[in-house]
């Protein structure tokens, strides 16, 4: 298997709002065209250590990136590590944080935001540093950069779900809405991805709960949704899935030699659903 994948990360998102706001998306799934299922993330549930766990398969505890306070490169092998290493192109429209594990730490914002570097992991970045950076942006950012470099593997971001959780808590309508409003920003670009030919994971790094925060065991902080488009995954759920699995399993679809935990049942084929 070799194939192109693009990553989306909706930060923030629980899986009970995933499940009933994102309109689009969940039209794909009843018409067969991609597939939903959700899983728990690993811990704690806060997004540094987690964007760590989903790029590398490292476990916060074993990655030593524990808090969100923790300023630092990643000390781990990277999917951009992976894909760059073996002359695959690689692309991020993120946030800083992103920035700070794969490519410089600290951020500054003048050097850092804009980055077109083909010795760098990354080799082309956007990255913002706001959290009510707009999503349409975030994705239209992504957009101009598939257009431009044509990545193998590309990580998009967004942050205004995580960011209205924040502010008004998971239970209300300001945190449902934003879920929505980036399952439309995903209806403007996502059949594009699916034309060019990209298999696409649209996942969560953790979830929100009612008091505007996260980190620990709550069902609403930890179970975050995951969908799947492409003729790379299979139809029916993956079996006994971990958050850290998702890092090798998009590695085995990249076709890339690695040694990285995966999980074959969410793949078609060999090993997975046909």
């Amino acid at each position: 298997m070799s194939q192109r994948v693009i990553l989306v990360v909706l930060d923030g998102l629980n899986h009970a709002v995933g499940r009933h706001a994102m309109g689009y998306l969940s039209a794909l799934v009843e018409t067969g065209r991609g597939q939903y299922q959700s899983l728990e993330c690993e811990l704690p549930a806060m997004s540094r250590p987690l964007y760590e766990c989903l790029l590398t398969g490292d476990l916060p505890v074993d990655s030593g990136i524990v808090t969100n306070g923790i300023v630092r490169r990643s000390r781990g092998v990277s999917l951009f590590d992976l894909a760059s290493q073996q002359g695959r192109r690689t692309a991020a429209a993120a946030y800083h944080w992103v920035s700070e594990l794969y490519v410089a730490a600290p951020f500054v914002p003048a050097r850092h935001r804009l980055l077109d570097n083909p010795e760098s992991a990354i080799q082309a970045g956007i990255f913002y540093w706001q959290d009510h950076y707009p999503d349409d942006h975030v994705f239209s950012d992504a957009e101009m950069l598939r257009l431009r470099h044509d990545p193998d593997f590309l990580l998009v971001h967004s942050m205004n779900i995580d960011d209205a959780g924040h502010r008004h808590g998971g239970e209300s309508a300001q945190y449902r809405n934003a879920a929505r409003h980036a399952d439309v920003a995903l209806a403007d670009y996502l059949p594009c991805w699916l034309e060019a030919g990209y298999q696409v994971m649209v996942t969560a790094d953790h979830g929100m709960n009612a008091d505007r925060s996260h980190s620990g065991l709550l069902e609403e902080e930890r179970r975050v949704p995951l969908w799947t488009f492409g003729s790379a995954f299979a139809r029916s759920p993956a079996r006994n899935l971990r958050q850290r699995e998702l890092c090798g399993t998009l590695a085995s679809v990249l076709g890339l030699e690695h040694d990285k935990a995966s999980n074959t049942s969410l793949l078609a084929g060999p090993g997975g659903d046909a």
